[in-house]
């Protein structure tokens, strides 16, 4: 099959292509683009369970569990007790976290309707439809299914 025509390759290229770019705008800031998306996943006034991070996010507990220490370091965030739960804490934007999660979203913003002006509302719908589908045949284990044994690609 020929790579242009390969829908993983389609995507990774493409997911890769708006990685660098998010991440060169995020540099500008001292900052990275993982950096930015956890900053807009944290309730912006009652902050958000670490233990809810990592699956809003995707990320594995040790990669987060680095970037908040790290996104704490530069007073971006705080950690405080939870106060339905003893046994875990809830993550808070400081003012300064607060402020780059504004510029994170206006950079968001800017690519969203950047991307709409060339493409119309059906296209964008349809490219929707499409990835809702890929996720959901990866959920339901419908392309490899459970088969640990089956070569790899």
């Amino acid at each position: 099959m020929e790579k242009n025509k390969s829908i993983d390759h389609q995507l990774r290229a493409t997911w890769q292509a708006v990685a660098k770019m998010y991440n060169e705008q995020a540099a500008k800031h001292n900052s990275t683009m993982a950096t930015a998306f956890v900053l807009l996943n944290i309730d912006f006034e009652d902050g958000t369970p670490s233990t809810a991070l990592g699956p809003l996010m995707g990320m594995e507990p040790t990669s987060l569990s680095r970037l908040l220490k790290t996104m704490e370091d530069k007073k971006m965030i705080f950690r405080k007790k939870n106060p339905n739960d003893g046994r875990s804490v809830i993550i808070k934007l400081t003012d300064y976290g607060k402020e780059m999660r504004e510029v994170s979203k206006g950079h968001v913003y800017q690519f969203n309707n950047e991307v709409r002006k060339h493409i119309t509302d059906e296209e964008l719908e349809n490219f929707f439809k499409v990835t809702r589908t890929i996720n959901q045949l990866i959920t339901d284990k419908l392309i490899y299914g459970d088969d640990i044994n089956k070569k790899a690609v």
